[in-house]
């Protein structure tokens, strides 16, 4: 488990480079950011990056949600819940979670916009993260104790909210 956490720790940073350097400064990460440093030298250093390593809007705007979907389906592999007496793999959670936060943003319910790149990326990179490493042990209900495991699991979950945006 120990290649999967730091698996996990790699892509999560990747993730939050492109962020912090490449997203909105209005998103929660950035602003937090700048609760360290200062403004002035979160923009100078943003804007020596951005002009330093350019990057696609594919992958400034769909790779960091494809690697959390990775990270969060690995977290939730050992995992299930039950739900009206049926047991619920945690397995596809990811899968729910993100196609619906798509459908919201296409409904205008919530931030963001609409992508059907975003729904591919996802859907990727959950099959990857589903076929590429095995379940070792049992799984077990996610809610019943906790445990380090559970612990970075749900903490994987509560990381989108640092991509929310924030006026």
């Amino acid at each position: 488990m120990k290649k999967e956490y730091l698996l996990i720790g790699i892509f999560l940073l990747i993730s939050l480079f492109i962020y912090v350097f490449y997203r909105t400064g209005t998103t929660v990460v950035n602003k937090l950011v700048v609760c360290f440093i200062s403004e002035e030298a979160y923009t100078s250093l943003k804007a020596a990056v951005v002009s330093s390593i350019p990057l696609s809007n594919v992958a400034i705007y769909s790779v960091p949600e494809g690697l959390w979907m990775f990270c969060i389906t690995l977290t939730s592999k050992p995992f299930y819940t039950s739900l009206f007496g049926q047991r619920i793999n945690c397995l596809y959670i990811p899968l729910i979670f993100c196609i619906s936060l798509e459908i919201l943003q296409l409904l205008h319910l919530t931030n963001g916009q609409f992508d059907y790149i975003d729904i591919v990326i996802f859907v990727q990179f959950w099959l990857l993260g589903r076929y590429a490493l095995p379940i070792r042990n049992e799984q077990q209900n996610i809610f019943t104790s906790v445990n380090t495991k559970i612990f970075f699991c749900l903490g994987t979950y509560g990381i989108v909210y640092l991509a929310h945006v924030v006026n």
